[in-house]
């Protein structure tokens, strides 16, 4: 549900500004969600005991250099009481900005540490494939095989040992 809001008002944050005011805004939403992580910090912004303006007054004074848009945004967001929204806000202008630069990240997940060369390998593949900056992480987790993960694109492959596996009994059985 978070989410859905929070594109909503991303599409405002976009809507007829120029990719640098939107970097602007990008960046500095970025610096305020990142306060989120601080249990203190969100233990204030949702207690009913401090007031909507302390809360919004908080907020501003965490980012050097504030703009008219963004103020009056925090603003709206502090009287709505959605000020909760910003880190959700922040990663959908984040994707939004990506979508506009047709640039993606992605995570490969293995079990073994790949080389830096291997992960490049499949980083070009991947760009030639969907036409795309891509850029790839390394995650190394108890998967059995190995799964690409590009999430702006909503693209997931994957080869897994054990799914081989059962495929291959399957079609033996087929065949007998």
């Amino acid at each position: 549900m978070k989410d859905l809001v929070a594109k909503r008002y991303v599409k405002a944050l976009i809507d007829g500004r120029d990719s640098n005011t939107i970097n602007t805004i990008s960046s500095k939403l970025n610096e305020i969600s990142s306060a989120f992580a601080d249990e203190k910090f969100n233990f204030i912004i949702s207690s009913p005991e401090v007031a909507d303006n302390a809360k919004i007054d908080l907020i501003i004074s965490l980012v050097d250099g504030i703009d008219y848009t963004l103020n009056n945004f925090i603003k709206l967001l502090g009287e709505k009481r959605r000020l909760a929204l910003l880190p959700f806000i922040a990663e959908e202008l984040n994707t939004q900005i990506a979508k506009m630069n047709n640039s993606y990240v992605g995570v490969v997940y293995t079990n073994l540490e790949l080389s830096s060369d291997y992960v490049s390998s499949i980083e070009e593949q991947f760009s030639k494939k969907f036409d795309v900056k891509l850029s790839l992480s390394q995650n190394v987790c108890d998967y059995d095989g190995i799964k690409v993960d590009i999430d702006g694109l909503g693209v997931e492959i994957s080869f897994s040992k054990e799914r081989l596996r059962s495929q291959l009994i399957d079609h033996i059985l087929k065949a007998v």
